[in-house]
């Protein structure tokens, strides 16, 4: 009984400390757009690892407490609704339910290979998340920041502005841990030789490169589909004439010259040479005489 105790108060303390941490990384945005919605720092991997950890019970819990500190800190949302309904419904929808999907990672706790199961939960978690985002969007934020007419479509056009590459963001650095730490261990250490995945630093930067593409993609393009004046939405504002400027441009080229260099570095990478470069005539022989 002492030693159950003494791992729920454990189980506790790391729960407090990762949520500590989720809230942290939230602070720090990659990408903002006016209208609400950001690309963060990972900032949904510390309730993934909790998920992961210690299952989908522990990671609703604190997935829920990461929803109560952001509805805290976003509380000036709630100022643009007069009705209760509306106020009750941006809670559960963007907030409580919306930051409680990484409990969806635990659920892939068994998987054997650690980074695929954390990788999925996390894929898993952001598709949900974004699920609930389009809901509200669609109900309640429906005649303010998002049209009441086609307001669904609207709805998952915005929305995916800022979840993809949060996704995406997310995803990547969930496998790049969990091809390093083991996890699933009482205290995480680092995997074994035999499971751990050989990540090289050229398949680091070729990451941060699209990732860098893709916030800037979100900073540049994706805030131009919303007339800042007005407040109407509309995915032709793209090249609408007021809209026409350098930043497309911009984007385009830092997005082709990510792309192309993480392909010339993935293409190019000195490990896969070195699986394939064939056994020099010693080595050869030194194989031979042990398998003889």
């Amino acid at each position: 009984m002492q030693n159950t105790e003494m791992s729920k108060t454990r189980r506790l303390v790391e729960c407090a400390i990762l949520v500590a941490m989720a809230t942290v990384l939230s602070v720090f945005k990659l990408a903002e757009l006016p209208y609400g919605g950001s690309v963060t720092m990972a900032s949904m991997l510390p309730l993934i690892i909790i998920a992961y950890r210690h299952g989908p019970v522990w990671g609703f819990g604190a997935g829920l407490s990461f929803g109560v500190i952001q509805q805290l800190l976003g509380l000036k949302n709630l100022s643009y609704f007069t009705s209760w309904q509306s106020i009750v419904a941006i809670i559960f929808l963007d907030y409580l339910l919306a930051f409680a999907t990484p409990a969806l990672a635990g659920f892939f706790r068994r998987t054997k290979v650690q980074y695929v199961g954390m990788t999925t939960g996390a894929l898993v978690a952001c598709l949900a998340r974004y699920a609930f985002h389009v809901i509200s969007g669609a109900t309640v934020w429906a005649g303010l920041s998002i049209p009441t007419q086609a307001a669904l479509g609207y709805s998952f056009i915005y929305n995916a502005t800022y979840m993809v590459p949060e996704t995406i963001v997310l995803v990547l650095v969930s496998w790049y841990l969990a091809s390093l730490i083991d996890f699933r261990k009482t205290m995480p250490t680092r995997l074994a030789a035999e499971e751990r995945r050989s990540i090289g630093a050229h398949v680091i930067v070729a990451q941060l490169l699209i990732v860098a593409a893709l916030v800037v993609d979100t900073a540049l393009v994706f805030a131009h589909l919303q007339d800042p004046e007005t407040g109407t939405f509309a995915v032709t504002y793209l090249t609408a004439g007021k809209f026409v400027g350098s930043w497309r441009l911009t984007a385009v080229i830092i997005t082709a010259v990510a792309l192309v260099t993480a392909v010339v570095l993935l293409l190019a990478r000195p490990d896969a040479k070195k699986e394939t470069a064939p056994k020099s005539g010693e080595e050869e022989s030194k194989t031979k005489d042990e398998n003889d």
